[in-house]
């Protein structure tokens, strides 16, 4: 008979090979107003964006602009163009027009103010949908912080970027992977909480 231990044990032993995976969700895909690149790993998410453009599923890609590092570069005179720039110029040369392409404001410092920012923008348009583009292991915590932040402003498609080379099944092999898994875990852990503690990117 299983002790009390044994049974957590194994249930432990589970989750931990089980997390990568269950930390991967895909929504399946409708025609949107808009596919919204969420700022971070250049140039993938804006990659397949305009993959998904061309594909005809909207008419136009919302960028968002992070505060950061423009604010603390330049504080000591350093100039730094943004990652909207920069995801802008990604999509420019997959050959998506530039009337295409729209910068949301405020500036975001992290992924809830990206969600607030973006239903926002759907309730002004009084519009309904729109495809979230993130990277794979990001795509359960997005999902839920639209879901808690939306207020009911339309609905959200959340794709994970098809070239994302993240190892659900063997995450804990490589650092890089294992990281996104502790910050995306912890991260869901503070979105559950009410977000108690500003997220991270």
């Amino acid at each position: 008979m299983l002790t009390t231990a044994g049974i957590l044990g194994i249930s432990a032993i589970i989750i931990f090979f089980g997390v990568g995976r269950w930390l991967v969700v895909e929504d399946p895909l409708e025609k949107a107003r808009a596919i919204v690149v969420l700022s971070g790993r250049m140039p993938l998410r804006a990659l397949e964006a305009a993959k998904l453009y061309h594909a005809g599923y909207a008419a136009e890609i919302w960028l968002t602009r992070p505060s950061e590092p423009t604010a603390s570069l330049q504080a000591v005179h350093i100039a730094y163009l943004g990652e909207d720039f920069y995801n802008a110029g990604i999509l420019m040369h997959e050959q998506v027009p530039s009337s295409a392409i729209r910068v949301l404001e405020p500036d975001i410092d992290n992924t809830a103010d990206e969600m607030r920012v973006i239903s926002e923008q759907l309730g002004r348009e009084s519009a309904s949908t729109v495809i979230l583009i993130t990277s794979k292991v990001h795509t359960r915590r997005v999902r839920t912080l639209w879901r808690k932040i939306s207020a009911g402003r339309g609905r959200a498609f959340v794709r994970g970027a098809a070239a994302d080379g993240f190892e659900a099944k063997h995450w804990w092999r490589m650092s890089k992977d294992a990281l996104d898994v502790v910050r995306e875990v912890l991260g869901l852990l503070n979105a559950w909480a009410g977000l108690p503690l500003r997220p991270s990117m």
